[in-house]
């Protein structure tokens, strides 16, 4: 193991280098270059020498700037003398810095920057940019301030390593070493630099700038000590904005988006090369079937309401009765929000293929990953059990007839909608994780909610327009579902309900 405690004349090491997914060519001039980054193509004009010999270095892995622009330097990859983070100052005198700098404040959302020592181990930390405007600076930390972690922050394991992450910060910080965790996990609470120091017996300097780092990012805070006896506040606890978020929501937001995400997101079929694609519907389940009614469209179009009077009049009620439902009521419902219509192949402009359908609701690409359960409590010609729905033949299956965990579910049902009776019918939506995981990165699971609001717009307005009450009630029955349903969690997982009377 490196060694985590380095004495105070240690010189820290300022370590730049690029992301892992940027590719450095040369342009068409023969002073331009071409970084192809995972935001754009950047192109970088005034790429003299020294730009050169440092993109190519920074491509390899962490180097020290002040190498690169030693004195005497001549692209033969000559090693100047090692700069301290405390000695970086005279690298602003070297003519060809101002250029360079330009050059990395270009391609500052593909620039990565680590902390290291000059024992020669691996770096403390590395700050990875995750937004293509990334700016970064070290923070001058003055000791006598309280540092806590954001509470947004979050660490957890990557790749044999730690890294700590935040949704408010443009980066993500990766703890090579464990001085640098131990830094990390000593935040949990208010305290300083030298009360650091003095628990892990590490030099108060040491710590400074792997606070200066950890500030420089945001993920930890500076705060100020407040009232009698003075008591560490931090602006974040006090910010209006961010007190209205909790930690997962905002989490969630930020990963599910392209701004504050570094990973690879959208159609990129990360698990092609090693499954394949999962089946279009979800292989029939055993037990007893029902065949459900089919209305013809022809005769819906004649009698529906119009679009307009269906879109202006569509209501969702928490106040079912417990009137009786038809079969023929059901199987209309689902076969006009639900069936599937046409079954193709799609390849969304990629070498990979796979089969999509074409379905009443929206689901971006046609993968329709959502799969519904009717819990039937109250329905003529379809005994009490709860169902999987089959939208390629249009049919029931019964996967559980147990009369205990269906009133678990209704009863739920009944409590979240505030209703004073049992739902005659509850439409449990369902995701199969491998359907959306397949083929997307980062936002596949936000896309799964969004269809679930397509689904329930759907079922609610088909709902409407035939007469029946609707509601999504916005909670859900818990653990129950998923032996109810015979669910195996979390390669499927409850995400919508709907209620009918």
């Amino acid at each position: 193991m490196p060694n985590d405690l380095p004495s105070p004349t240690t010189a820290r090491i300022e370590l730049w280098s690029l992301r892992e997914d940027v590719l450095v060519e040369d342009g068409p001039g023969h002073d331009e270059l071409v970084a192809v980054t995972r935001w754009a193509e950047i192109r970088v004009d005034g790429a003299d020498e020294t730009v050169r010999e440092s993109l190519r270095r920074m491509t390899l892995g962490p180097v020290s700037l002040g190498n690169v622009l030693a004195v005497g330097h001549s692209g033969n990859g000559h090693a100047g003398n090692t700069d301290s983070i405390n000695g970086l100052d005279n690298i602003d005198d070297r003519p060809a810095w101002p250029n360079l700098l330009r050059v990395l404040d270009l391609l500052s959302g593909s620039v990565v920057r680590s902390l290291g020592l000059s024992d020669g181990d691996a770096p403390l930390l590395s700050a990875v940019p995750i937004t293509p405007h990334a700016s970064f600076h070290p923070a001058d930390v003055d000791p006598s301030r309280p540092l806590r972690l954001s509470r947004f922050a979050a660490i957890r394991a990557s790749g044999g390593e730690l890294m700590v992450e935040s949704p408010l910060s443009q980066y993500h910080v990766v703890l090579h070493r464990h001085l640098a965790s131990r830094v990390v996990i000593a935040l949990s609470d208010a305290t300083t630099i030298d009360a650091v120091a003095d628990v892990l017996a590490v030099a108060p300097e040491v710590v400074a700038d792997i606070m200066g780092y950890l500030v420089g990012t945001g993920i930890v805070l500076v705060g100020d000590r407040v009232g009698h006896p003075p008591v560490a506040r931090f602006a974040e606890d006090d910010d209006p904005t961010l007190t209205r978020w909790s930690y997962h929501d905002l989490l969630f937001h930020s990963r599910s988006r392209m701004g504050r995400y570094g990973g690879q997101t959208g159609a990129v079929f990360p698990h092609a090369d090693t499954h394949p694609s999962p089946e279009l519907v979800k292989p029939m389940r055993s037990g007893r079937r029902f065949q459900l009614y089919r209305p013809r469209i022809v005769d819906l179009i004649k009698s529906d309401p119009p679009l307009t009077a269906v879109l202006e009049n569509t209501r969702t009620s928490a106040d079912l009765t417990d009137r009786q439902l038809t079969a023929e009521q059901l199987g209309e419902l689902l076969f006009r929000a639900a069936r599937i219509r046409s079954v193709s192949s799609e390849s969304v402009g990629t070498e990979v293929s796979y089969d999509v359908s074409d379905r009443p609701y929206l689901s971006i690409y046609g993968l329709y990953e959502l799969e519904l359960y009717v819990s039937v409590h109250n329905c003529a010609d379809l005994p009490r059990g709860t169902y999987h729905y089959d939208p390629e033949f249009h049919a029931l299956t019964l996967v559980n007839d147990s009369e205990l965990e269906l009133d678990e579910l209704l009863d739920s049902a009944r409590v979240a909608a505030r209703s004073p009776v049992q739902p005659p019918i509850l439409i449990t939506m369902t995701a199969r994780v491998a359907r959306f995981s397949w083929m997307y990165g980062g936002i596949g699971y936000s896309l799964t909610l969004a269809h679930v609001g397509a689904l329930q717009q759907t079922l609610c307005m088909v709902a409407n327009a035939m007469g029946l009450a609707a509601c999504a009630p916005a909670v859900d029955p818990g653990d129950v579902l998923d032996s109810a349903l015979q669910l195996g969690w979390p390669g499927e997982v409850g995400v919508g309900e709907f209620l009918v009377g």
